[in-house]
């Protein structure tokens, strides 16, 4: 096997730090699509007990995947719920029913991967994390919530059945 002897032409790296990253409610958008060429995009946010994360809903443009930093994060997949602590993962494929909120005593802390990072959607995802937290601000109602949801490239499933949500 030999070795290229010529390097190809490219940008140069992008460098971000957590500090200057935009937040819109509890998300952080660490490495949106706009900064990565839209090849995927990163968020950290946090989930408190008993309050969901987020509605049933599945996405058509975009896979999505959780990484948990901290507490534990009760993700559904499909109609089933697994509970995962620091440093486990989940991965949802496109057009995979999932939810997910914090379970137990402490904030659930956890990166949001979006692959890619610029959706089949007009929208980046961190237009509909913003939106989403003007909405809850001023205490829009889930039928205005699904409809901007929609917008974004997440359909929203508010009647879908599961198994019960871990503890």
């Amino acid at each position: 096997m030999s070795f290229p002897t010529e390097i190809p032409d490219a940008d140069p790296g992008v460098f971000r730090f957590r500090s200057e990253a935009e937040q819109a409610g509890p998300a952080i958008f660490l490495a949106p699509g706009g900064v990565t060429g839209g090849g995927y995009g990163l968020f950290e946010s946090a989930a408190e007990p008993g309050r969901m994360g987020a509605v049933p809903h599945f996405h058509t443009g975009f896979t999505e995947a959780f990484w948990v930093i901290s507490g534990r994060l009760a993700v559904m997949s499909g109609r089933e719920w697994q509970v995962l602590g620091s440093g486990d993962f989940a991965h949802v494929p496109v057009n995979g029913v999932h939810a997910f909120r914090a379970v137990g005593d402490e904030q659930a802390r956890f990166l949001i991967l979006f692959v890619p990072g610029s959706p089949a959607s007009r929208y980046p995802r961190e237009h509909y994390f913003r939106g989403l937290a003007e909405r809850f601000a001023r205490g829009a109602s889930p039928e205005e919530i699904d409809e901007f949801a929609l917008e974004c490239d997440q359909v929203n499933l508010r009647d879908w059945e599961s198994g019960p949500i871990p503890s």
